[in-house]
């Protein structure tokens, strides 16, 4: 599982960890689960409303989550937002012995990482309906023109193109 540290990302974690052997898991970092949407974000009042109304909903529904592993079946690899692509498959080895791949919330990935998951088929869980909205931050776009029937997530192959690989949900 390739994934951040939110509250929504832990949560799959522990579901994930509970119907596995073993769950690997590549982790970014933020300093705080709104550290990412602060640095980019904080002229806009708007954008402000709505990440913070996402925060209390998250919480509302998974409650404060972090991983749980009871079963000692989770082997995590933090690494900080954006470096993902700075580290070479060789550095990723021991978290790429996967039969699945999912990726859920990271940042974007490229290069010899991007291949290996698109060669491996990994699945991609992207928050907006593609192929309307792609990249990040979807939802809040989706609702901010006046799109609700467009706010939703995506399930779908990686592929090399931001979030258009084939559509399974």
């Amino acid at each position: 599982l390739f994934t951040s540290n939110n509250i929504r990302h832990n949560y799959l974690i522990n579901l994930l960890s509970k119907i596995s052997n073993k769950l690997f898991v590549i982790q970014e970092n933020r300093t705080s689960p709104m550290s990412k949407f602060q640095k980019h974000h904080t002229n806009s009042k708007i954008m402000n409303t709505y990440f913070k109304k996402v925060n209390d909903a998250q919480i509302k529904l998974f409650g404060n989550s972090s991983h749980e592993n009871t079963k000692k079946n989770i082997k995590i690899l933090p690494i900080q937002t954006g470096d993902l692509n700075n580290h070479s498959l060789t550095f990723l080895s021991n978290y790429l012995e996967s039969d699945i791949y999912v990726v859920f919330g990271t940042s974007y990935i490229k290069g010899e990482l991007l291949d290996f998951l698109v060669k491996n088929n990994a699945y991609s869980i992207h928050m907006g309906i593609s192929p309307y909205y792609r990249g990040s931050d979807c939802n809040f776009w989706a609702l901010y023109d006046g799109n609700p029937h467009l706010a939703g997530a995506t399930i779908q192959l990686l592929s090399k193109g931001l979030d258009n690989g084939p559509i399974l949900y």
